[in-house]
Formats: C-alpha cells, structure tokens, sequence
C-alpha cells in the first residue's frame, strides 16, 4: 500500500505516460501538428469569444463553471457565449463544429481526447502560458500532444470504487477488500441487507469500465502491436462480470449517471466515479451525512501484494483558433492556474487542482476525501492502454458490446472477447 504520499508529490511524478496521456477517439483522424498559431499572456485588448463544456450541462457543476465565467466577464468587460453538450456526446459534437470551421474559443476537454483534437489542425500552442504558473509537472503532461502544450491541465485525478461506509457496517463488509475473493464475499453481505451491492457499469456508454477490471485479471489490453483483448485473462475478467450479474451483486442498465442517482439514494453501497462524483452524488441526496460515508476504496487484485488498477482521469482547458481565441486562452490560463478560482472549484466540486500553490491550500488539504482518493486511487493510476491509439473510441465501444452481449445472454465469454479482440486488431 502507497503511504504517506501528498497530493502534489502524487501529480508531479505519478507517471502519466505518453507526453498527454489522451490520443484519437474518432474514426478519419490522424496525429499532426496543430495548425494554429501560439498565444501569448495578454495579447492585446480582450474580446468576446465562446466557450464548450458538458459540465455546463451537469446540474452539480453548471453553478461553478458560470460563477468562474461571470467573474472574467465582469473583470475583463467582455462577452462569453457558451455552448454545451451531454459528456456521451460531447467529443463527437465538439468535432464536427471545430472540423466545420463553426466554433472557436475554450473549451473543456477529457484527457483522452486531446490529440483527436489536435489531429484537426485547429488547435493553439499554449506553452506561453504555462512559464511561472506553477502547473505540476504529470498535469502539464496531460496537456501535451507531439511536443507542444495544446491542453492547460484544469483537474486530474483518477476513475475508482467509492464506497458507503454505513451500509459496509451494515453488512459488516470490508472497506479494505485486498483480493478479488474478498471483494465478492462483501457483495454478498451487502446483497443480504436489501442493497445493490455494486453499480457497476452494465451499459454500454460506460461499459469501457471493464477494461480495468481486465488489467486486474492480468490483461495487458494491447501487446506490442496486437489486440490482446480475447486472451485468457480478459476472458476470466469477462466471465467474472457475468457471474456478478447472474448473481445480483451488479444489476443491469447502469451507466455513470445511475450509478450515482443509486448511490445518492443509499440504494447501492458502491459504485465507480472520479471525484466529481461526490459533488454530484450529495447534490441529489436527501441523506445530509452522506458526504461524511463516502469512503474511496482501493480496487482489489487478484492475489495479495498485487498492484491495484487504476485509470487516470482529468480535464484540460484547450483553444480552438479563431476569433477570440487570444482572449480565450487568456482565461483558460486563468481558469486553470489562478489560485483563488483554484480553491473556488475546488470548494463547490472537490476536483483537485493543478498548481503547487492550490494543491498546498488549506482548502485542498483539509479535504479528507481527496486525501484518500489520492493515496489509494490515483497513486497507482496510469493512462489505459487504447488512449495512444487514433480509434481508441471505436476500441472501447467493441468492447463494451461484447460484453453487454455476454452479460444479457446472447453471447459466451470467449467468442465475445475474440470479436472484440479481432475488431480492435483491424484499429490498430
């Protein structure tokens, strides 16, 4: 077990592979440099431009993101229009207008989908912005694609079990499963007091869940240049999924928003999310403790002393060339770096920062939830294994259909994995 580690020794040297740990996800894109020009800090009179995001469209954090907007549009005397997407769509609408020359401005972005981005050519070199910032160094890593910084790094974090320390109690589970055979054997007490023990991703838009739980089972998703989706361990993964299902411990239709709808209700003791999720959790709950159960827990491994499995997650805040875009990069530097907003957001969603000066606020580390997020979730996080590839969307989507399809019956462990395996191959 990773002990006494700090946040911003965690994000200055948690290994975060390739320089910007996000790549392709759409079908027609290839890596290149961004066609668009540098900004530089305070590039003349600020003008009005427009700004993307899907936490626009999110009840939790929509009051954040507007303050945070509200507050550059009065100190700069400009105008922001906004547009927003659902987070399923987002990446494919956000595409389409910067491919269609119809947006430019800041928008948010996941960590796993910068260079599909940055393969349209349209993107701004933001490295001016980055000098005396303070910026980690893994969090400026995520930003980077073939060498130049077209993403400033607004949070990063990592995907894991959130657990309800109560009904655990309840059940009399361990919050500590160190082992496969121990995690199963808590879902059945929690199965026995009237809960979903676990709401595990069972639908497709979020199935890519899986992938993880294939890396427990010891697959390397990818071997050399070969799919290894379909190997045996993806199988027993695969297989192991279906058994919780078969079995009530996972229940089916699940999906990201579900799963915290559930959890907010007390209705399962344990679900998947990053640290947004807290925020959007005691957002809809009637519970006023909850805030107090919720308990991140360390993924279990398949034998003791094994390295728990984790997948990076994050936001960056990129500029789309075009009109306002020096203004926009203007705020994304400020959106990302300044201290004060820094600690603002921090506050109202729990999403950790990304500056030294933040991460060492007495806001940041008094939070005693991102404190064990960060020392049992994130310090073994890495990148998954697709996101270096240009179909990686298209990766995870035939993944998530096979195993839907074995989870509902039409489909064996085996065959299912062997499609899916043979469908990521021709991506490649």
């Amino acid at each position: 077990m990773v002990q006494d580690i700090s946040r911003r020794t965690l994000l200055r040297y948690s290994v975060f592979g390739i320089g910007g740990a996000a790549v392709l996800g759409l079908a027609g894109c290839a890596p290149g440099d961004s066609g668009a020009p540098a900004a530089t800090p305070g590039g003349g009179t600020a003008t009005d431009f427009t700004f993307s995001s899907w936490s626009l469209s999110e009840e939790a954090a929509k009051p954040a993101i507007e303050s945070a907007l509200s507050s550059f549009r009065q100190a700069e005397g400009i105008e922001i229009d906004t547009v927003a997407y659902p987070y399923n769509d987002y990446l494919n609408q956000l595409t389409l207008q910067v491919r269609g020359g119809q947006f430019a401005g800041a928008a948010q972005l996941d960590v796993a989908w910068l260079s599909a981005l940055a393969a349209l050519g349209k993107l701004t070199d933001l490295s001016a912005f980055t000098q005396g910032k303070g910026y980690t160094d893994a969090a400026l890593g995520a930003g980077k694609s073939d060498g130049k910084q077209l993403g400033l790094p607004w949070t990063i974090g990592a995907v894991g079990l959130i657990g309800n320390a109560e009904l655990f109690d309840r059940a009399g589970a361990s919050l500590t499963p160190a082992t496969i055979e121990e995690f199963e054997e808590g879902l059945r007490a929690l199965k026995g007091i009237g809960v979903i023990p676990y709401a595990a991703s069972t639908k497709a838009a979020q199935l890519k869940d899986i992938v993880v739980w294939m890396q427990t089972f010891g697959s390397p998703i990818v071997d050399g240049d070969e799919s290894a989706i379909g190997d045996e361990a993806s199988i027993k993964a695969v297989e192991w999924y279906k058994k919780l299902y078969d079995e009530g411990l996972i229940a089916p239709d699940v999906d990201r928003a579900a799963a915290r709808t559930l959890f907010a209700q007390g209705s399962t003791a344990l679900y998947d999310d990053a640290p947004v999720g807290k925020s959007a959790v005691l957002s809809q709950s009637p519970d006023a403790s909850l805030g107090d159960k919720m308990t991140p827990i360390a993924r279990p491994v398949l034998k003791a002393g094994q390295t728990p499995q984790h997948v990076l997650w994050g936001h960056l805040v990129v500029v789309v060339d075009g009109d306002g875009a020096q203004t926009a990069a203007d705020f994304a530097s400020w959106l990302t770096s300044d201290t004060a907003q820094s600690e603002t957001y921090f506050t109202a969603l729990g999403l950790p920062p990304t500056t030294d000066a933040a991460l060492s606020s007495d806001a940041v580390t008094s939070n005693a939830f991102v404190e064990a997020f960060t020392s049992s979730i994130t310090a073994t996080a890495k990148p998954s294994p697709l996101w270096k590839y240009p179909a990686y969307g298209q990766m995870e989507t035939a993944i998530a259909e096979q195993v839907q399809a074995v989870l509902i019956g039409q489909a064996q462990p085996g065959a299912a994995m062997k499609s899916a395996g043979e469908a990521i191959s021709r991506l490649l």
